[in-house]
């Protein structure tokens, strides 16, 4: 299970009425008291034997040293930060990529301004513990949450102050895709976080009936939103759009002149 720190008040989210952090719970999300896992009986046995595997058995680390598994989750854990969630109900992010990649499973292609994505989450280590010594002077598990945020700030805004070698040869905005990619999928691939976005579960073999006007199934329940703002540690409200990131120029900008087509 993945680990996070609930205990510090400023790594969680804001109520924006009275200033203070919410609570960690068991369910974050717009729609309390629901439960995905709870209409298993009504998936054929494949599917139930899949999405119950991914709570009660996620893989054991087979391809990541044990720095590596811990370094991505810290990673990670900016991503898609869990603070919001007690412990026993965080969502474990790094299993279903260290299996992944023990695997070598992709998703059937890969961009010529990018390795193999072994290699991207090998190299990537040495590019992030770079720029944070660069920085702050000092590895990326050794800094701050702040720090830590600053350091993936600049790797998302695609601005990174050091190893120009490695992004000479890496593409700085594939290697962000690729790495939320992993995070998202992983993490919105969990049934606790259905149960965060309201989502009733596999259509097969029962299917969904309400297909229009928003309405919820039987078995769903109606959301329930609330106000709330990031965490006072997080820089999400302060990273820029990417937009300039994603034009063939700018790809083109990040790699290596030994690799540029004629």
């Amino acid at each position: 299970m993945s680990e996070y720190n609930n205990s510090d008040p400023s790594l969680r989210p804001v109520n924006p009425e009275t200033g203070e952090p919410f609570p960690p719970t068991d369910q974050p999300g717009y729609y309390p008291g629901f439960r995905t896992l709870s209409q298993s009986p009504y998936w054929d046995a494949a599917t139930r034997n899949v999405v119950t595997l991914r709570v009660t058995d996620p893989p054991e680390r087979r391809f990541f040293t044990a720095y590596e598994w811990k370094f991505w989750e810290t990673v990670f854990s900016h991503l898609i930060p869990q603070t919001d969630r007690t412990p026993e109900r965080q969502i474990p992010l790094i299993p279903p990529l260290d299996a992944r990649l023990y695997a070598n499973r992709t998703d059937g292609y890969r961009y010529e301004t990018m390795p193999q994505d072994r290699e991207a989450y090998k190299i990537g280590i040495e590019a992030i513990n770079n720029e944070s010594a660069a920085r702050f002077g000092g590895e990326f598990l050794d800094l701050g949450h702040w720090q830590q945020e600053k350091v993936l700030q600049a790797i998302h805004d695609g601005r990174p102050e050091a190893s120009p070698e490695i992004w000479k040869s890496m593409s700085v905005s594939r290697f962000w895709e690729l790495i939320m990619h992993d995070a998202m999928k992983a993490y919105y691939g969990h049934p606790w976080a259905w149960d965060e976005v309201g989502f009733g579960g596999p259509a097969y073999p029962r299917a969904y009936m309400r297909l229009e006007n928003g309405e919820p199934e039987p078995w769903e329940v109606r959301e329930k939103r609330h106000e709330w703002r990031a965490p006072d540690l997080s820089v999400s409200d302060e990273v820029e759009p990417l937009h300039h990131l994603h034009t063939e120029a700018t790809q083109r900008a990040h790699i290596s002149p030994l690799r540029k087509k004629p």
